[in-house]
């Protein structure tokens, strides 16, 4: 995968980290449109011609009394006792909005889980493994990275698990 540098396109801490990391990743910019019916994922996917199981969102939620991370399939849900049971937890509830972006440093829609404010456990679907690259958000609405996903978890400090379901 070629490399390409933040600093060509308006460096994000997500791409800022890649960087600094050395772990070569792609930037997919396109222009969000606020009057999408489609999820901000599901959007980004379909503007950029990607699969949409292919392409992760990232979700913010807390397990007991800790903030992680878990990154899904844009085409499923997170499954919320799966991710409980991942991280060695009893119960699992999204976070707040408010929470997830004074945390991660990002804006709602555009969380990555590379590069966040306070760094957080952080857990992938285990499907992103079937994949040579994957695409998650680059830290602002309209811009996705592409990376490998052990890059993905080298990145983040992550760990893969059976988190996601159909919706």
């Amino acid at each position: 995968m070629a490399k390409k540098h933040s600093r060509d396109h308006g460096g994000t801490p997500a791409t800022v980290a890649l960087d600094q990391a050395g772990i070569a990743h792609t930037l997919h910019s396109y222009e969000h449109d606020p009057a999408s019916d489609l999820s901000y994922g599901l959007e980004a996917a379909a503007t950029l011609g990607l699969d949409p199981e292919q392409t992760f969102k990232t979700l913010c939620a807390y397990v007991d009394d800790e903030m992680v991370v878990a990154v899904v399939p844009v085409a499923g849900m997170l499954d919320l006792k799966a991710l409980a049971s991942a991280t060695g937890g009893k119960k699992a509830r999204m976070c707040p909005p408010a929470d997830a972006e004074r945390s991660s440093g990002y804006v709602v829609g555009g969380i990555s889980p590379i590069g966040q404010r306070t760094p957080r456990r952080t857990v992938v679907d285990e499907t992103a493994q079937l994949y040579d690259a994957v695409y998650v958000s680059g830290g602002r609405r309209g811009l996705d990275i592409g990376l490998s996903p052990a890059d993905l978890l080298t990145v983040t400090g992550g760990a893969y698990a059976p988190i996601a379901k159909e919706s």
